[in-house]
């Protein structure tokens, strides 16, 4: 079953989760690029930023939702940029006829089963002098995801929860290097762990159990139809987070690892 997701509950912390993408941009040296791939665009605000960097391009978008790709094109009146749902799995990028000069996915590949056997495919397929540039989570082992498999395991409908929560899960940053200068790129590769403050004006009940509502817990959410169970799992979820993640005097922090990777290829 494929995961729904929810534009509007994703959007809640849009400012927290676009920094990263922009950090990630900010490491791309390209000029006047033709074709700007965005793999995993979401629901789209970040991908239509492309177009202020480079207002010359040719941007597309592709995501395996229909939710988050409504919401991208509802935002995107105009039709600035070319939304395509597809499975990155399965995905040819030679499809768009035209081969980019830039490949930006963020936040995504820690969803695409076997991604590190795609980065051939897709540096194959960029412009000689193109760029390639992810960025991916790498917090599984944090309490926000400890704790959602904790009570996933003691709850009645465990044996249903445990696949969406087997992560696919993402490498470490030496790693992304060997792969990536292996396909002969110059590569600069780095990690981050963002302190987010959550909700500093007091008005959520738990900021960081709506964090997760958007992005690892919708699995979860998916699997759990019956109101009784989803009811019995987010008591004891939240009560958890809560002691986690306690409020302070400036808000709910949230630390949050992340890994970056941009190569250039030669």
């Amino acid at each position: 079953m494929s995961t729904r997701w929810d534009p509007a509950q994703y959007a809640r912390f849009a400012d927290h989760r676009g920094r990263p993408f922009r950090d990630l941009l900010a490491q791309v040296a390209a000029a006047g690029p033709r074709l700007v791939v965005d793999l995993g665009c979401g629901n789209g605000p970040l991908t239509m930023t492309l177009l202020e960097r480079w207002p010359g391009a040719r941007v597309v978008g592709v995501d395996s939702s229909p939710q988050m790709l409504d919401a991208a094109r509802a935002a995107d009146p105009d039709g600035l940029v070319a939304w395509l749902e597809a499975d990155l799995a399965s995905w040819d990028i030679a499809s768009l006829g035209e081969r980019p000069d830039v490949v930006v996915t963020n936040a995504t590949l820690q969803w695409v089963p076997g991604h590190r056997d795609l980065l051939p495919q897709w540096i194959s397929a960029l412009q000689p002098g193109g760029w390639f540039a992810m960025q991916v989570p790498s917090n599984f082992q944090a309490p926000s995801h400890q704790l959602m498999r904790d009570v996933a395991e003691q709850h009645p409908a465990a044996d249903r929860l445990r696949p969406g929560l087997a992560r696919v899960g993402v490498a470490e940053p030496a790693d992304y290097v060997e792969d990536l200068s292996a396909l002969g790129c110059e590569v600069d590769a780095w990690e981050t762990t963002y302190q987010h403050v959550l909700d500093p004006e007091g008005r959520q009940e738990n900021p960081v159990l709506e964090w997760v509502r958007g992005t690892g817990l919708r699995p979860v959410l998916d699997a759990l139809t019956d109101d009784a169970e989803r009811d019995a799992f987010l008591a004891d979820y939240d009560a958890r987070l809560r002691a986690a993640y306690p409020r302070k005097a400036f808000g709910v922090l949230l630390p949050f690892r992340r890994l970056f990777a941009v190569a250039h290829k030669i």
